[in-house]
């Protein structure tokens, strides 16, 4: 299984990929996941990628165009 933010694929970035979340504002976490919020692409911790998968996933999916009209 792969291990992409974790070890040698983080020494790479700029302080081993720690930062401040942009959108729960915490401090010293690894920012590796990165989203578009706002229209603007932005790093955040896997606590709020989670958060913002699950908010997605919780939604009513949309009514298709091609759904039977009622006469």
């Amino acid at each position: 299984m792969s291990k992409n933010h974790r070890g040698s694929g983080l020494r790479e970035l700029p302080a081993h990929g720690r930062g401040k979340c942009a959108v729960c504002q915490k401090e010293g976490v690894k920012v590796i996941y990165e989203k578009e919020i706002d229209g603007k692409q932005v790093k955040i911790c896997k606590y709020c990628n989670a958060a913002l998968k699950n908010k997605a996933r919780q939604t009513p999916a949309t009514p298709s165009a091609e759904a039977p009209a009622e006469a």
